[in-house]
């Protein structure tokens, strides 16, 4: 059986982790210690030891490879740690919104083994601090992400195939959970993927996320009363609970309901929670009984859209079909019908999604999302969207303090704490950009980016000290602050150049 490496096309355009050891590197570090790294190091020894184990059987080989609609080479054969780093890489875009350097870092390392056989030494700790936020490697994480998901589906290959392996399939699930906890201290909770026939076709994209069978109602309500602010919105949401459960207590007692349209607008800047929003009206309309599945498929004009006639249909229906039984995100959607560019194929993108909404009535929620006056434009740019959306969720920009809220959580979920001085002066920064915001205004994602700024100033300033503790590891002082000023200065310009 010829097991050659696809992956290896990729050398001469693509830096391999291996190679960046030869190299110089940026002087700005990100300290992950001798022990994080040992612990990559054991994890993905253990991961490659069972790939190799899976290898020898030639079933799970062909049935594997029976799957993959990726186009290559004749006589070209994927081993199992192809799949499994596929597999990974789902994993990390279900939680992309939350990547960070270490995220990346883990993801670049299991690469590196499960691709290159190649283990990095926890010794090696000053090189690879310098490797993680070298900007030739935030290259090579976006080249890991889109030539090495061997399917455009969420659905996993070793999942499905060890569908009948108990001992198997508990193994891979162990090995995608501790993926999962190095990246994002996420503890997956029962992975779960359907099974796929051989002549299935998946569509899939990696921008859907399931929801876990422990999920429920009230879950779903205290994660929501974890979000910082969003008021109007929560009070919006357990409003529509009350409504829902109220018209199937109706129904149960053979009353006539009023018919509720699950599609939504949601109206606000970026950055103000309406994604997660989403998902969490997904979740609801699931466990109320009024979808089958409660999964959000994210996307926007550009997963719509196609270049030539009929293509904009086809690509809708994909879209449509992930969706069904769950929630349809559409960002920026007033981009369907926004013509730019000359011919456009916007309105068969509306029209098409207008005929599959009444198709699926009864299995599926569209919420559509962007600005306020461009979103009112779109709702009135055609009578079927009129008639459909009628619930609005209006997000308002976070306030400073929600903003200083969010970059503590930040904080919290990294292993760092402020002092007191530069909690002041990070408050600062919020009171001067939020006096500054315009309809654009990034709000979470500013003080994401904010909160990556200061870790890496702080990297910089204890890199040099003799002997670095875990208390100097962990704190953020007021000189790791970006100034406020120069913040504010740097935030708008960058909007300016948009």
């Amino acid at each position: 059986m010829k097991r050659n490496n696809p992956i290896s096309i990729l050398e001469d355009s693509f830096r391999t982790f291996k190679k960046y050891l030869e190299n110089e590197f940026s002087e700005t570090q990100i300290n992950f210690d001798a022990n994080f790294i040992q612990s990559l190091k054991e994890e993905t020894r253990n991961l490659n030891t069972f790939c190799e184990e899976l290898n020898s059987n030639t079933e799970i080989i062909n049935q594997l490879n029976s799957l993959t609609e990726i186009n290559v080479a004749k006589n070209v054969q994927y081993k199992v740690q192809h799949f499994m780093l596929s597999d990974i890489i789902g994993i990390y875009n279900q939680n992309k919104n939350n990547s960070s350097v270490k995220a990346k870092f883990t993801l670049a390392y299991y690469y590196d083994v499960l691709i290159n056989n190649h283990y990095s030494d926890e010794k090696a700790v000053e090189t690879l601090n310098n490797i993680a936020v070298s900007e030739e490697f935030q290259n090579t994480i976006n080249t890991i992400i889109s030539q090495n998901r061997l399917t455009n589906s969420n659905k996993s290959f070793i999942l499905t195939v060890l569908a009948n392996r108990a001992d198997e399939l508990k193994k891979s699930s162990n090995f995608f959970d501790k993926f999962a906890f190095l990246s994002f201290n996420l503890k997956l909770e029962s992975l779960h993927f359907n099974t796929i026939s051989k002549n299935e076709k998946i569509i899939d994209p990696t921008n859907v996320t399931s929801i876990s069978k422990e999920d429920s109602i009230e879950k779903v309500l205290a994660e929501l009363n974890l979000l910082v602010g969003l008021k109007d919105v929560k009070e919006d949401i357990k409003e529509l609970i009350n409504l829902l459960e109220v018209q199937k207590k109706r129904e149960k007692e053979g009353l006539k309901n009023i018919e509720i349209m699950l599609h939504t607008v949601f109206i606000g800047p970026p950055g103000t929670g309406k994604t997660t929003v989403a998902r969490v009206l997904g979740r609801v309309f699931k466990h109320l009984g009024y979808l089958s599945q409660g999964q959000l498929y994210e996307t926007d004009r550009e997963g719509m859209i196609a270049g030539f006639v009929g293509q904009t249909a086809t690509k809708v229906n994909k879209v449509v079909e992930e969706s069904k039984g769950g929630v349809l995100f559409i960002d920026e959607a007033y981009g369907l019908t926004q013509n730019a560019f000359g011919n456009d194929y916007g309105a068969e993108a509306v029209n098409t999604l207008l005929k599959r909404m009444e198709d699926y009535r009864d299995d599926l929620a569209v919420v559509v999302a962007g600005y306020n006056e461009p979103m009112q434009i779109f709702i009135n740019s055609n009578p079927g969207l009129r008639s459909r959306f009628n619930r609005y969720f209006f997000f308002d920009h976070f306030s400073p303090s929600e903003l200083f809220q969010i970059f503590e959580t930040f904080c919290t979920q990294s292993d760092f704490i402020l002092t007191d001085e530069a909690s002041e002066k990070i408050k600062d920064t919020f009171e001067l950009l939020y006096d500054k915001k315009d309809e654009s205004f990034g709000n979470a994602r500013i003080a994401r980016n904010i909160f990556e700024k200061c870790v890496q100033n702080q990297a910089n300033r204890i890199i040099s000290l003799k002997k670095i503790s875990k208390k100097a590891l962990k704190t953020i002082s007021e000189e790791d602050i970006p100034e406020p000023l120069e913040t504010v200065k740097q935030v708008f310009l960058d909007f300016d150049r948009k």
